[in-house]
């Protein structure tokens, strides 16, 4: 998948978070969405997968298929965030299932493989309600990595993971960096790939 961005411009009541900006992503290199906390990469984030509009700009999407209306890009994308909420009144393997009733899994994978992957089978018939934080965090990720989707957005993924779950973490991102068109909005490096692309949201702050 493309996505290109043109003037692309978000403003909060007064103030500029971006202003004009202009880019085509293109799959290759992944993309790192860096900034001071509070700078607005998770808004710039919100925006290039649909879910919050611009003040000003357009973004547009095409894959090998053509281009892609901007009220369908939902069906192209996966998303992991530490504020994404899940269902606490689900088990983890209901919380599967229902996840990929609406996302195509990778590799027609089945429900106890993808447990396995997650590194979490021993959770399977635990309510996500008492999953820990860490836990928490793990699922979204793993539920983002093993959709089949065109364009990969995550926010902050190493939040509230351990060391272990880092590793893990960064085994799984490097599995979907030739087929996925990526972005990591993160401070941290090891969050993102050495090859990564840096895109600093303050350069498109400055004047305004």
């Amino acid at each position: 998948m493309n996505i290109t961005v043109k003037n692309l411009s978000k403003r909060f009541n007064r103030e500029w978070i971006f202003k004009d900006f202009n880019y085509q992503f293109t799959p290759g290199n992944p993309y790192a969405i860096i900034g001071p906390n509070g700078s607005g990469k998770s808004t710039l984030l919100q925006i290039l997968w649909g879910q919050m509009l611009p003040s000003k700009g357009q973004v547009s999407y095409e894959n090998k298929d053509g281009k892609i209306p901007n009220d369908e890009i939902f069906k192209y994308v996966s998303i992991s965030t530490p504020y994404m909420d899940l269902i606490d009144e689900f088990t983890l393997t209901e919380m599967v299932r229902f996840h990929f009733r609406f996302k195509k899994v990778r590799d027609n994978l089945s429900v106890p493989d993808v447990l396995d992957l997650f590194e979490l089978s021993h959770a399977r018939n635990k309510m996500i309600s008492n999953f820990s934080s860490g836990m928490r965090q793990r699922l979204k990720l793993g539920l983002a990595f093993y959709a089949e989707s065109d364009a990969l957005f995550l926010d902050e993924p190493t939040t509230n993971l351990d060391k272990k779950s880092i590793e893990w973490y960064q085994k799984h991102r490097e599995l979907v960096l030739d087929t996925t068109l990526l972005f990591i909005a993160s401070n941290q490096e090891y969050e993102y790939p050495p090859s990564a692309c840096k895109i600093d949201i303050l350069d498109f702050k400055k004047g305004y």
